[in-house]
């Protein structure tokens, strides 16, 4: 096994390091796969904007390695292949993999209480393991989420893992019971990174690096740490859609890592994915980064440890994207070819997904679809009883509306999705496999029974249209406070409009969602909760990644 680990790090080193300039200049690939690449990224190719590189290989073998745009254009520098970007989530990898060799080594068990290495994790009476945090079925708040519920976001104020555990520490509830329903928190892998570093006695940065980076010949690959460091040859990262006239730079100023903040290059991306592909670290090890969640309800998920296991153009893919801040990062796995796509871009414009997809396309066979698949049926009903299914829904996890209307002829999900009628009961979401089944409870509306592949997770209550402005409001008006996020908010009535105002100078416009509920705009949800006597006590506050927030009228 030794021997054939030194094999793969030559022949690892021999194709991403020891000759990059000879690599970036040749293209393996067919001119035809060059043009299209080109085309691919025609809008970023110039020097007026920032762009993307671009890698691609095959059994270990680059295939092409392009750049376009600029990585700085207030010194103007060209991308090249061998820039360095920064890769988002794309960066939870390298954590699930530490976790993993840890694991095989030994040193914790994935099935293990994360409260016996982080004690700090509040005690919610219910067991989270590693494993919920791998897989993002833990249910813990994204801590960034929390931190921006006061104004200081990831963006505002730089944080380090103190500040993770700080605010960790102060959750007193939930997202999710551990694993109910997926949902991705960053919390999880910074917790990980953490805990890296107390199992190992080392930094999780020097850890990384020692087993993974080094023996794979990653050097322009390193952990962003620390914010300010000098690290040459870095992109900086902007604001912006292509054909703008100005950008502007939009780059980290936190040293929390793990979740994202990894620094490196498409060449370095494909050497990591060859050592995945050629069982560098072994078979066992392959097994559990691929291994799929499975939730209580015995569905399982396709996100596994830090990869997704899915379809692409009629391929099974191991992938992942990434953003943070101006960076926007795609890895990709076509296993069945032994196919790998990396892509770093530097601007926010620049859609991850859809670019490295289009790439993934040029060099995969078009395969025939798969006409096994059975006719998704369509019943007949009349109008008058398909409006019956109009109205407004909310997840009583997080109050997040639901509205089913009636637009030119049909059921609409939200304003835009289809709804197909399949039964007297059910329809399907679009051209997904979602069910939502209309439930009968014995209230004035149904509720709906949300089915996912064939299991049934979560009931969406009804409820009453928001009411026109009245006098009422005012009963709203007061100041409320949350010492999970640390933070007040004032609420007043302000002509016929609720605002709310947050500590220096922020306003946000309440506007009507349902009954008692309002959408603040550039913040979050606002549900204010009555007691016995009909007068207002609190509200609660719920966001993308953090669920039912409690501000307490004072």
């Amino acid at each position: 096994m030794a021997s054939f680990k030194i094999l793969l790090i030559n022949l690892i080193g021999l194709l991403f390091l020891f000759a990059p300039l000879d690599l970036f200049s040749q293209t393996y690939a067919d001119s035809s796969a060059v043009a299209q690449l080109d085309s691919i990224f025609s809008d970023w190719d110039s020097e007026t904007n920032p762009g993307c590189a671009v890698g691609v290989s095959q059994e270990g073998r680059p295939l092409v390695m392009r750049a376009y745009g600029m990585a700085d254009l207030e010194n103007p520098t060209p991308n090249t292949p061998s820039t360095i970007f920064e890769a988002g989530s794309v960066s939870k990898q390298f954590v699930s993999a530490s976790m993993i060799l840890l694991a095989l080594e030994g040193e914790i068990s994935l099935e293990g209480d994360v409260r016996e290495i982080i004690p700090e994790l509040p005690d919610y009476g219910e067991t989270i393991t590693w494993r919920h945090l791998l897989n993002h079925t833990s249910g813990l708040r994204d801590w960034g989420s929390v931190a921006s519920i006061s104004g200081w976001g990831r963006s505002n104020r730089t944080h380090n893992h103190d500040h993770v555990l700080d605010i960790v520490s102060r959750q007193s509830r939930l997202n999710l019971p551990p694993g109910e329903r997926y949902s991705y928190s960053n919390t999880g892998y910074n917790l990980m990174a953490i805990a890296i570093e107390r199992i190992t006695g080392e930094p999780f940065a020097d850890y990384s690096n020692s087993e993974i980076f080094e023996p794979l010949g990653m050097t322009s690959t390193q952990w962003r740490d620390d914010y300010t460091r000098i690290v040459k040859g870095r992109s900086s990262a902007y604001s912006g859609q292509a054909g703008d006239e100005e950008y502007t730079i939009n780059r980290p100023i936190e040293n929390v890592h793990g979740n994202g903040g990894l620094l490196t290059t498409v060449g370095d991306l494909l050497a990591w994915t060859y050592a995945i592909q050629s069982g560098y670290f072994g078979e066992e090890f392959h097994q559990e980064l691929i291994k799929q969640g499975v939730l209580e309800s015995g569905r399982t998920i396709s996100y596994a440890s830090a990869v997704r296991v899915d379809e692409d153009h009629g391929y099974r893919q191991i992938t992942h994207t990434g953003a943070t801040s101006g960076y926007r990062a795609y890895l990709s796995i076509y296993p069945e070819v032994d196919l790998s796509v990396a892509l770093l871009c530097n601007v926010t414009g620049a859609s991850p997904g859809s670019l490295g997809s289009a790439v993934s396309e040029v060099f995969l066979e078009e395969r025939d679809a798969d006409e096994t698949q059975p006719e998704k049926g369509i019943v007949q009903r009349s109008d008058e009883q398909l409006k019956e299914w109009t109205g407004i829904w909310s997840d009583p996890r997080n109050y997040r509306a639901t509205e089913i209307t009636w637009e030119d002829g049909e059921l609409r999900l939200n304003g835009n999705t289809t709804l197909h009628p399949i039964s007297g009961t059910e329809v399907r979401v679009g051209s997904s496999e979602t069910l939502y089944r209309f439930v009968d409870r014995g209230d004035d509306h149904p509720h709906i029974q949300v089915v996912r592949e064939g299991f049934e997770e979560e009931v969406l209550n009804p409820e009453n249209s928001a009411e026109e402005f009245d006098e009422s409001w005012t009963d709203f008006a007061g100041i409320y406070a949350s010492p999970d996020a640390e933070t007040e908010v004032r609420i007043e009535l302000k002509g016929d409009q609720l605002v709310a105002y947050r500590r220096p100078a922020e306003m946000f416009e309440l506007e009507p969602v349902y009954e008692n509920t309002y959408l603040a705009q550039g913040w979050g949800l606002v549900r204010f909760v009555m007691d016995e006597n009909d007068e207002v006590n609190e509200f609660i506050y719920s966001s993308g990644r953090v669920y039912d927030l409690r501000f307490e009228r004072k």
